[in-house]
């Protein structure tokens, strides 16, 4: 049975540590050869744009475009559309393989087969 992770990750700039976590954990587990899916919801709803990554800033942790760039090369990454509304954000908007979606889909891509879901 192939692994399968669903990461929902709330925080951004406010919560810097738990924002790092999520994307940290996405990464590794990509580079683990875990299918992963990515959620951005809340406050990381701003990594979705083009060098909105490049500006945050955690000491000892990964850069967080390098772990961003890896989860978008083997995974899925995916903008909450109702935080994205909130935010003005549009697809024409976003990093080239982020797609926006909504609780629909989560909801099926949590409770997929063999899925774990981990929300930070």
């Amino acid at each position: 049975m192939a692994k399968k992770l669903v990461i929902k990750v709330t925080a951004g700039a406010d919560a810097p540590e738990r924002c790092s976590q999520a994307f940290t954990v996405a990464a590794v587990a990509v580079a683990s050869g875990v299918e992963v899916s990515l959620w951005l919801t809340g406050e990381s709803s701003w990594f979705a744009l083009p060098g909105r990554a490049a500006e945050f800033e955690l000491p000892h942790a990964a850069p967080l475009p390098d772990l961003i760039d890896s989860v978008l090369a083997a995974g899925k990454v995916t903008l909450c559309t109702q935080c994205a509304a909130r935010r003005g954000i549009t697809e024409e908007d976003v990093l080239e393989g982020v797609r926006i979606a909504g609780a629909q889909v989560f909801v099926s891509e949590a409770l997929g087969e063999g899925t774990q879901a981990l929300v930070y």
